[in-house]
């Protein structure tokens, strides 16, 4: 080899560059730059145009980077149910972050501390450290990449692939391929150039190339004199040949060319701009996303989603986040029911048609019937707000939050599908879903052993809600009775309202009847100043949720003074989280702790299986109450293979329970599958355990579409309790299964 070996513990950064190319090179860099702060301007600036969210996003803004850059730096979503997505993600993101701190470095020791103080800190134990450290970090961003390759172009995991995949996605993964390689192939280069100096053995990648190269007998021209400097004898028309220094000058442009091609079209592509644009989506999240809802003005003028100038700054940069990683599609269970729903790509549709009205595109209805809106009305009919889209996203888009301003949109216009007219028509009457008397709310009590007190005569300690299906549904009632007896059993004081109970507004304020929804709380609100009590429990999840998350956001006093709103409440109830909220299983469970109901764990031998209703969990992050008095019962608990936060919906939720859907197979037929066929146990469970009334209706309706009804029974916690106590004839229960 000709070459002149390097005697520094260090390197020429420029090796083999001419003047002229030194001087192109950074015009080059100026107009990159330029090109990424246009456009990095362009897009925050747009985000100005958007309405105001409602939600404060940038309070505490300091906790929240540092949070922010905890979740994201750690991968702690990628590796959510996905851990050969987590450790690929990672690989890429520690390599990237690695090699732009390694870059850095090179110009704040070149153009700082070099150029202004004459010191320079990048040669001998720090350079050994750098280079050995640089090459491990990029060995794992190009180990990433080719799983990345590996996963969309051989194994063509299918929720990659969509209508929104582009020439983008092929771009953004092959131009990250290219610096990975172009950068070890450079190092081999100019180490083999540079005559293999010992020292450089720590940069073990480029290294080995080099000896790579020395073995195949790559010639040299010894152009490179010691030092580093380009010998001035070597004539440029010399660099045409097939050698080792063309090969590193046709390297070091094509790598210098591709990076900065990237960096210019970070900000003028959605895939490479998630880079800035979901970090900025972390920082800014809302930790109480979709159990919460924004609430809507008073004022009548206000629209939903007539243009996507309705949309906060917040919803569109959580288009922008998008990656396309279909994590949310996987995911949905309506997507999985061959619903018309796909959560990405309703965050995609809408960013793509305002890219398109930016560009100088045609308006159009954001969500309609036909094929001429963005979104399809039946798309967003599809959604059962089981927030099970947000909780896979890795990079926090609030999907639900967006979904509700097109269903308030939907019921503004009208295109509600007419079974929900009809809740809506039976709420506004009755009081309830059903459209049964608010006199018989209470007939659900009759048959058991003692009388149930009125909350609105007497001071308890629990303000018992019971809610809809428990006080009108034959199959619910039974459960009701069961808790009621069970609070009976643990000596307790409980009350309920009776006829001045109505529906929570759950369901109805994610179907978007938001005024209808205010209606409700302001009455419950206003009800239960004129009572006596300590805590607020709940039958159903669902109510649970907007107890203690909803009802204290909304504002009453604007809308106190509305003469269509019955209710003169004016202030913000339980703000301060002084009253306590809970499901019922978290107090009864509380109960058996402290010894007021007696469990022994030994009276029931069932082997079951227990479905984590989404409101409980996903929303509430209650995982343990209820399986802890399962266990308590002294059942076997076999876990379904989803569980917890990855529980699959009934189906009911976002007034699915309501709907006619032609699916196949239906969520709930799909989930009593999955607990005989999935689980430890298989054919051996006995019972399906739920602990939410729509959990319960969805899952009898499965059992008899799905035909299993002689394979498994649906039962609730409260009716194992109440056998497990033997207050079966207390209770006055039927047979769970007639």
């Amino acid at each position: 080899m000709n070459a002149i070996a390097q005697s520094e513990v260090s390197r020429e950064t420029y090796l083999g560059l001419g003047g002229v190319e030194y001087v192109l090179f950074y015009f080059l860099v100026a107009v990159t730059l330029a090109v990424f702060a246009y456009g990095v301007y362009r897009r925050f600036s747009r985000y100005t145009e958007g309405d105001d969210d409602p939600f404060a996003r940038v309070d505490g803004l300091l906790s929240r980077t540092v949070n922010a850059a905890k979740i994201v730096i750690t991968n702690e979503k990628q590796f959510n149910r996905d851990l050969y997505g987590g450790l690929m993600h990672s690989f890429i993101l520690w390599g990237f972050l690695t090699l732009l701190i390694a870059t850095s470095i090179i110009a704040v020791e070149q153009y700082g501390t070099e150029l202004l103080l004459g010191l320079t800190f990048w040669e001998g134990d720090f350079y050994l450290t750098y280079q050995f450290i640089v090459d491990a970090m990029g060995l794992l961003f190009v180990v990433g990449i080719g799983m990345a390759l590996y996963r969309r172009y051989w194994v063509q995991n299918h929720r990659l692939w969509g209508r929104h995949t582009s020439n983008e996605d092929d771009i953004f993964i092959w131009t990250l391929f290219g610096l990975g390689i172009g950068g070890f192939l450079l190092e081999g280069f100019r180490i083999y150039i540079s005559g293999m100096p010992s020292h450089e053995v720590v940069s073990f990648v480029g290294y080995g190339l080099a000896m790579a190269f020395d073995a195949v007998g790559l010639p040299t021209t010894g152009a490179v004199l010691e030092g580093g400097a380009l010998n001035p004898d070597y004539a440029a028309v010399d660099q045409l040949g097939f050698n080792a220094e063309t090969l590193h000058w046709l390297t070091w442009w094509s790598h210098s060319l591709l990076a900065l091609f990237f960096i210019a079209w970070i900000p003028h592509a959605g895939k490479p701009f998630h880079m800035l644009s979901s970090f900025a989506n972390v920082v800014t999240r809302d930790e109480k996303a979709g159990r919460r809802l924004p609430n809507v003005p008073s004022d009548l003028d206000a629209t939903n989603a007539e243009s996507i100038d309705d949309f906060t700054w917040k919803e569109i940069l959580d288009q922008d986040a998008c990656t396309k990683c279909g994590r949310c599609s996987s995911v949905c269970p309506a997507k999985a029911s061959n619903r018309p729903l796909d959560p990405r790509d309703v965050i995609l549709d809408l960013r793509k048609y305002r890219e398109e009205l930016e560009a100088g595109g045609e308006e159009k209805p954001i969500i309609a019937d036909g094929g001429t809106s963005v979104i399809n009305t039946e798309t967003m009919e599809s959604c059962m707000a089981c927030m099970a889209c947000m909780d896979a996203c890795p990079v926090e888009i609030e999907h639900l939050q967006s979904f509700t301003r097109l269903n308030r949109q939907m019921t503004d216009q009208g295109d509600v599908a007419p079974s929900m007219q009809d809740v809506f028509q039976n709420v506004m009457q009755n009081g309830n879903t059903f459209g049964d008397s608010p006199r018989n709310r209470g007939d659900w009590s009759e048959g058991l052993e003692f009388d149930v007190p009125d909350a609105r005569e007497e001071t308890v300690d629990y303000l018992w809600y019971v809610g809809d299906f428990p006080s009108y549904d034959e199959r619910n009632k039974q459960v009701a009775r069961s808790l009621a007896t069970i609070l009976k059993e643990a000596d307790v004081s409980f009350g309920i309202l009776f006829d001045d109970e109505k529906y929570d507004g759950n369901d109805i304020r994610r179907v978007g009847e938001e005024l209808l929804y205010v209606e409700l709380a302001g009455h419950h609100v206003e009800t239960w100043e004129d009572c006596e009590f300590d805590k607020i429990v709940c039958t159903d999840p669902h109510s649970y949720n907007t107890f203690k998350n909803e009802y204290p956001e909304v504002n009453f006093d604007e809308f106190a003074d509305d003469p269509m709103m019955p209710f003169e409440y004016d202030e913000q109830w339980n703000e301060d989280g002084e009253i306590e909220v809970y499901h019922w299983t978290q107090a009864v469970e509380e109960l058996v702790r402290e010894g007021k109901l007696e469990l022994s764990g030994t009276e029931l031998d069932y082997t079951v299986t227990y479905h984590d209703p989404c409101h409980l969990g996903r929303y509430n992050d209650e995982y343990e109450a209820p399986r802890e008095l399962i266990r308590a019962t002294g059942c076997e608990l076999d876990e379904m293979p989803r569980n917890r936060d990855n529980s699959f919906c009934c189906g009911g939720g976002g007034g699915g329970l309501w709907m006619d859907f032609e699916e196949e197979p239906k969520p709930s037929e799909e989930r009593i599958r999955e607990a005989l066929e999935d689980t430890d146990n298989g054919p051996g469970v006995e019972k399906f355990v739920v602990a939410c009334p729509m959990c319960m209706t969805m899952y009898e309706d499965g059992r008899k579409t799905g035909g299993y009804e002689d394979e498994i029974e649906i039962v609730d916690v409260a009716e194992l309790i109440v056998e497990a106590i033997g207050a079966e004839e207390e209770a006055n229960l039927e047979v769970a299964a007639d």
